[in-house]
Formats: C-alpha cells, structure tokens, sequence
C-alpha cells in the first residue's frame, strides 16, 4: 500500500498534483529560454548551438543561463580597439553629410572634417 499512494501521490514524477503538467511547463519554459539564447548568441557570434544544448541541459540549464548572461555582460563592455571604429567613422561620416546637408556647415569645413576622418 504504501508504494502504491507513494507513486501516486505524486503522480509518479515527483510533481504533487498534476506533475505531467508542471513537467511540461517545466519543458515550455527551457525551450523558450533556450531559443532567445539561440537567436541571442546567432547574433553574437558566439556558438548557438552549444549554449542551446548547455541551457536545454535539465537541472544544469539554469547555471549555464547565468554564465551565458555573465559572459554577455562582460563582453559587451569589452571591445577590441578594432572593432566598431568603422561604425564609428561611417556614423561620424554620416552626421558630417548631414550636417553639411542642412547648410551648417561650410564647403571648406565640410572637406576639411571629411579629410580629418579620413585619416
């Protein structure tokens, strides 16, 4: 008897009422969470499929979600010096063409700045 109420007491998941439910909701959530980390990490750069795997992991997932957060924050507040300083001379390029555009600027301040950038 006791075998028998323990098994379904819990619905033989170790969910009390409706485990089968929470299970799949349980599920729901880490495929969710494991897709934003997909098209997050796609978009990246990093490997997207190994933190899907890592974060789909059941029990473990949560802890790699974390350190994927961990390594996102950090990583965006590092750089190298490289990167991103043709976005930057192509925006700066922009707002000059824009500038000039609009009649703020002169012809001559106009090429000199543009010599300036390109440099």
């Amino acid at each position: 008897m006791d075998g028998y109420m323990h098994y379904y007491m819990f619905d033989g998941y170790g969910y009390p009422y409706g485990g089968w439910i929470w299970m799949a909701v349980f599920w729901i959530v880490q495929l969710i969470v494991a897709f934003f980390i997909f098209r997050d990490a796609k978009e990246h750069g990093t490997n997207p499929v190994l933190w899907f795997i890592l974060v789909i992991i059941p029990a473990i997932g949560w802890l790699f979600l974390v350190l994927y957060v961990i390594f996102r924050v950090l990583d965006s507040g590092s750089g190298s010096p490289g990167e991103g300083s043709s976005e930057k001379s192509a925006s700066a390029r922009e707002i000059l063409d824009q500038r000039y555009a609009a009649g703020e600027i002169t012809t001559d301040e106009y090429n000199a700045m543009k010599e300036e950038l390109s440099r």
